[in-house]
């Protein structure tokens, strides 16, 4: 696919196949999330990857009450937590990078899985310090977000498509209410 269309076609998918993602994509995916920039190019993103099918059900049970709600990862073939390490990481103007530099390795992540046919969906309802628990995670170490990675089911489930209307994934800004021109307030 061209870029800008692996961009745009990307959806949030939350109805899986059952179908493993190939070893070599797993790692093309995690070399997209490696070769991100960063915070001094600090590199503070962590991964942990779940791949075993009792392993993810037993994640799925173990995201907290507000993670309830996205119980259909039980059915991906494969999780990965975004975690990040604020040490390697820094702060700039109030704001925290450990936020931004794990965000933006794990977007590269999903934009290269979605280029081999493999959908994701970011999460981000989730008990960060039941999930810490379950991981065995470091006091340190914060988690970000995380997604299911698999490929699409051929049809959506009514639980895959109430959570996509829940969730608003479809609806798209227009550029014109977005973008200002050299200074807030100026369009085009």
């Amino acid at each position: 696919m061209e870029f800008l269309d692996v961009i745009k076609s990307r959806k949030s998918v939350r109805n899986y196949s059952s179908e493993p993602v190939p070893e070599e994509i797993l790692n093309e995916i995690l070399e997209a999330g490696r070769n991100a920039p960063s915070y001094q190019n600090r590199q503070c993103w962590r991964f942990v990857v779940i791949n075993e099918p009792d392993r993810i059900k037993e994640f799925a049970n173990n995201t907290g009450l507000v993670g309830k709600i996205n119980y259909f990862i039980k059915d991906a073939p494969l999780i990965i937590v975004a975690c990040a390490d604020p040490l390697h990481s820094g702060t700039m103007n109030k704001q925290n990078y450990y936020l931004v530099d794990t965000a933006i390795a794990f977007q590269q992540m999903m934009l290269t899985a979605w280029n081999y046919g493999v959908g994701s969906c970011w999460m981000a309802g989730f008990n960060e310090k039941v999930v810490k628990k379950h991981l065995n995670l470091p006091s340190r170490i914060r988690v970000v977000a995380f997604s299911p990675f698999g490929y699409p089911k051929d049809r959506e489930t009514t639980y895959g498509k109430f959570l996509k209307v829940f969730s608003g994934s479809k609806a798209r800004s227009p550029l014109e209410k977005l973008v200002h021109y050299n200074k807030w307030g100026k369009k085009g």
